[in-house]
């Protein structure tokens, strides 16, 4: 079900003859190989030949051979060069340090560093509380991973894992102008992980956990949850239940069902799937089983995993104990977070009438979501070349920029039904449909929505501790 994209574009240097009919067949070689041809552009022109640099999308490397071979098989055409679009966007990085202030003379530099500096300096050790207004950490949030469990890729270690976290980073100032940082620490070990994080603490006024394998990622969230001041918010299980609940909001709108009454299967029990079981019940979810590779989580079933137990005894309260495809007929709902090609067509039509199918493993989903459609009245993916993307950047940005605005300490299940429900409310019932039950990330209302949302209910879970900066564009000098 591979499909081109974007994420394996190639731009092909290639030497062609000068004739009027050059660069069509160029395109159609590129076409009748599968690709999906984006640009061509002519660099160089003589009497006998051209220079074309011929930009499409392919599947995968090997796709992106074959594109080769079908226009050096052309007459007259050798490619002279293969670049790949993804790697030239990473090469050097994809973040920079800029200084907010200029530099322009003695007098710049004697207020932002040396002798200037040092009063404010003495201020934040007399008031610690301070340096949330006089420092980066007022809008600063590490991404923190060790490379243990990264995409779909597995443990490939933090310095493999460090083009992931520069996007994160990317996406948090793009998305809502948070000033994030990457960092990978080289250890696995739960009690150095969060030794380090603590350590780092002072600089950052938030923590983003990233693609920590469970069950390591519960007990580090949790204990730097209990032992710093600032939120810290595991992205892998919440950002993606926060999406996947809104998603399910809209979804329930489109097939007039109500998520107290539906049956709810979810396929994955690690991160995701456990955080997306406890939004589901936060919303008023009544109806729900779990299962992991064995089958079933119930409560007649002993666990070592304390996540494992929550599940059996929170959910499943019929004591249901087959497969996960026997736990499917005649349920609403299927949820999954979990490993590829897992259903078959005759899974998703034992569904009851008007099904909703999230089918979120990256890159392959649980079951291809074309064939899902056939019974499914709604289907979403984790993949953007299909409708409903659930994606988690349309959580995080603005999740972040409301704990950053008001200063909070720490992150409650109200403040992510909160953020779930923005992100709902951004598709309004003219625009609801099968296949629009989740905002573009490019909407560029999200973020705010979000973060007024999540602003709000810190206020109203009294983890707020600040005022909010664009109201007040220098609390520090009524404070110092």
């Amino acid at each position: 079900m591979a499909n081109p994209s974007p994420g394996n574009s190639i731009t092909l240097r290639v030497e062609a003859p000068s004739s009027f009919s050059a660069t069509s067949e160029l395109a159609a070689a590129v076409g009748a190989a599968g690709a999906a041809i984006t640009a061509l552009d002519v660099t160089e022109s003589h009497h006998e030949t051209l220079v074309v640099d011929v930009t499409c999308n392919t599947t995968d490397d090997a796709h992106a051979g074959r594109v080769k071979d079908a226009l050096n098989a052309l007459e007259g055409v050798t490619v002279q060069h293969v670049s790949d679009r993804t790697f030239l966007m990473h090469l050097g990085g994809k973040l920079e340090v800029v200084p907010k202030v200029p530099l322009r003379n003695r007098d710049d530099l004697s207020r932002a560093y040396t002798p200037g500096v040092a009063r404010v300096c003495l201020a934040i050790a007399e008031d610690p509380a301070a340096a949330r207004n006089l420092t980066v950490k007022r809008n600063t949030v590490a991404v923190v991973t060790d490379g243990s469990a990264v995409l779909g890729l597995g443990n490939i270690g933090p310095a493999a894992a460090l083009p992931v976290m520069e996007g994160k980073a990317a996406l948090f100032k793009q998305f809502a102008n948070v000033d994030a940082w990457p960092v990978c620490l080289d250890t696995q070990d739960t009690e150095e992980i969060i030794r380090t994080v603590k350590l780092l603490a002072p600089v950052f006024g938030g923590v983003n956990l990233e693609d920590i394998a469970a069950p390591r990622c519960f007990e580090i969230e949790a204990r730097l949850r209990e032992e710093l001041d600032i939120p810290v918010f595991h992205d892998d299980q919440h950002g993606t239940a926060i999406v996947t609940l809104a998603a399910l909001v809209n979804a329930l709108r489109v097939v007039g069902k109500d998520i107290a009454d539906v049956k709810i299967v979810v396929s994955g029990v690690g991160a995701a799937g456990s955080a997306i079981i406890q939004l589901l019940k936060a919303q008023g979810a009544r109806h729900i089983v779990a299962a992991g590779r064995s089958g079933a989580i119930h409560n007649g079933e002993s666990y070592n995993d304390p996540h494992r137990t929550w599940i059996a005894e929170n959910t499943n309260q019929e004591g249901f104990s087959g497969s996960l495809h026997d736990a499917l007929v005649g349920a609403d709902v299927f949820i999954g977070v979990s490993a590829p090609n897992i259903l078959g067509e005759e899974h998703v039509a034992s569904m009851a009438k008007d099904a909703i199918v999230f089918a979120m493993a990256n890159p392959t989903p649980e079951v291809d979501p074309a064939i899902a459609s056939r019974h499914a009245a709604v289907v979403a993916t984790g993949r953007s070349d299909f409708p409903n993307q659930i994606n988690n950047v349309l959580a995080f940005p603005g999740l972040f920029r409301g704990l950053l605005d008001v200063g909070a300490s720490d992150i409650t299940p109200e403040m992510l039904v909160a953020a779930a429900e923005a992100i709902a409310k951004r598709v309004n019932d003219n625009e609801l449909n099968a296949s629009y039950i989740i905002p573009s990330i490019f909407d560029p209302h999200v973020t705010a929505d979000v973060a007024a949302a999540v602003a709000a209910a810190a206020h109203a879970s009294n983890v707020a501790t600040a005022a909010d900066p664009a109201k007040d564009p220098e609390p520090a000098l009524a404070s110092v």
